[in-house]
């Protein structure tokens, strides 16, 4: 039921759900634990979340650094671009970033796994943001990269202003912070 595709980045994989659609509307699997282990994907998710955010907001790029998340996310209404930056210490493509356009309309779902920095940009006038995560949220735990680092270079598929956090205002770029997962 579901389409699974690797990204450049191991691990990072996009899914595209199979949409049963007619007059009357849709139906589609969101998850199903034995085709995601069939795809290599053996997660335990234990926390679902939300968010509804507008135009030009960016969330990101956060992590937790001991209680890390593996995250299965999806938008359920509106547009984003979704970005995940390897973390990974002994990964060869670590502080490589990856991002994918996530919406209502295309019904794509991103899999980050453990040791990944995440983060979105709303691109349409609002967005409601969903995701699934194998740990808990420990907010005592969490840190960030600053979204705009040059060394990484995402390019976030937004022309206008973003709009931040003041938290996600003073995340360090990967050079200075030497996050290593």
């Amino acid at each position: 039921m579901f389409t699974f595709t690797k990204t450049e980045i191991d691990g990072v994989v996009i899914i595209e759900p199979k949409v049963f659609g007619d007059n009357r509307g849709y139906f589609m699997e969101t998850y199903n634990e034995a085709d995601f282990k069939n795809a290599g994907l053996n997660y335990k998710f234990v926390q679902d979340n939300q968010s509804k955010s507008r135009k030009g907001v960016l969330r990101g790029l956060h992590f937790q650094k001991t209680h890390q998340q593996a995250k299965l996310v999806r938008v359920i209404q509106g547009e984003v671009f979704d970005v995940a930056v390897d973390l990974r210490k002994d990964s060869p493509t670590y502080g490589k970033w990856v991002g994918v356009l996530l919406s209502d309309k295309n019904q794509k779902m991103f899999m980050i796994p453990r040791g990944f920095a995440h983060g979105f940009v709303v691109l349409s006038d609002t967005a409601e943001f969903v995701y699934k995560c194998d740990e808990f949220y420990h907010p005592e735990d969490e840190d960030g990269i600053l979204w705009s680092d040059k060394d990484i270079g995402i390019d976030w598929q937004f022309d206008g202003e973003v709009i931040l956090s003041e938290k996600d205002m003073k995340h360090k770029t990967l050079k200075d912070s030497k996050v290593r997962l």
